[in-house]
């Protein structure tokens, strides 16, 4: 199992990733093509299915071992008053999910998936950003780290999400230093601030940009002065289902801006990641565009956990239902043209 000494060891990791196999790839695409529907017609389900056929290394992909995993972290900035809920919270949801309350938990058991959460020192909140970098070297790699090892080695598909009362202004913050901007052109209402809590969250923003503009050139200094335990685990995660050969589905907005240093790192950094859904904070429509990536989904969701994509993983399923099982021309004695 890699593990991360230092900065300098990610680093490598990041800028040595596998690419995916392009003859699965071709065969899968060359399958779509002998279906019994027009060319293209079933649109980004075809597209998907090509993509899970590239990163699985099999021309029938197949979703029997899918797994999501949810990070929980504290954050210091929330002394900020960037949230409408209380630092305590991420605690208790922690809870709630151990006790199967929670969306995550219903959507995972109706998605047929697998839910792993972890929570990360969630008694230790990191220190806020607007005063020093969120996380020390050693608490960043610890966490990346945790990440990294929650991906099973076996798993079809790997599902990211987070939980941590505070982490959109940390992913905004993050998505300002990796992508360029304001505070005002990246927060939102996360859990539900009013327009004073808004003000706020970019004020603060702001101010953690110009405390830390010196690293802003630098993703990983990045994510670890702006960022949180769970964005990195989040980063660790899509890193290692990368050198696994594992496909990822993301969530929203957080989860976005946590995975985005690979993106900033290497041009194909993501290039094993599907988009679930686009959330209704309105800097992940940006983030998105920024990392090229189409959402499966739009359904206004903003709550994190996985949950929307956790949702769009019943979509990759009716995408490889219809790869794997339709039949093709010859079979049902249709012409085709």
């Amino acid at each position: 199992m890699t593990a991360f000494s230092t900065i300098e060891d990610l680093r490598a990791a990041c800028l040595a990733l596998p690419d995916g196999d392009a003859d699965a790839a071709r065969e899968a695409s060359a399958r779509q093509a002998t279906l019994t529907k027009p060319p293209g017609s079933l649109g980004r389900l075809e597209e998907a299915a090509v993509l899970l056929a590239r990163w699985q290394g099999h021309a029938r992909p197949r979703l029997d071992n899918v797994h999501v995993l949810v990070f929980a972290g504290s954050h210091g900035v929330t002394a900020r008053g960037v949230s409408a809920f209380p630092a305590e919270v991420t605690a208790q949801m922690v809870a709630n999910f151990s006790a199967g309350g929670a969306a995550i938990n219903q959507l995972a058991a109706q998605a047929g998936a697998t839910l792993t959460v972890t929570p990360l020192d969630i008694d230790r909140p990191t220190e806020d950003f607007t005063q020093a970098p969120a996380m020390s070297e050693r608490d960043f790699l610890a966490a990346v780290q945790a990440g990294h090892d929650a991906v099973p080695a076996n798993a079809d598909l790997v599902a990211l999400g987070e939980m941590g009362i505070g982490n959109t202004t940390a992913a905004a913050a993050v998505a300002a230093g990796l992508f360029g901007g304001q505070g005002a052109d990246w927060v939102g209402r996360g859990t539900g601030v009013d327009d004073a809590g808004l003000a706020r969250k970019a004020g603060v923003v702001d101010t953690a940009l110009s405390r830390h503009a010196a690293i802003l050139a630098d993703p990983l200094a990045t994510l670890r002065c702006l960022g949180g335990r769970e964005l990195a685990a989040m980063f660790g995660a899509a890193l290692a289902a990368r050198q696994r050969r594992i496909p990822v589905l993301l969530d929203g907005f957080v989860c976005g801006a946590a995975v985005a240093p690979l993106a900033r790192l290497s041009e194909i950094g993501l290039a094993h990641a599907i988009a679930g859904h686009v959330s209704a904070e309105p800097g992940h429509r940006k983030l998105l565009a920024a990392l090229d990536l189409a959402p499966l989904l739009d359904l206004d969701m903003r709550l994190g956990e996985a949950s929307g994509a956790c949702l769009a993983i019943n979509i990759l399923r009716g995408a490889l239902a219809c790869h794997n099982d339709m039949a093709t021309f010859a079979e049902a004695g249709v012409s085709d043209g």
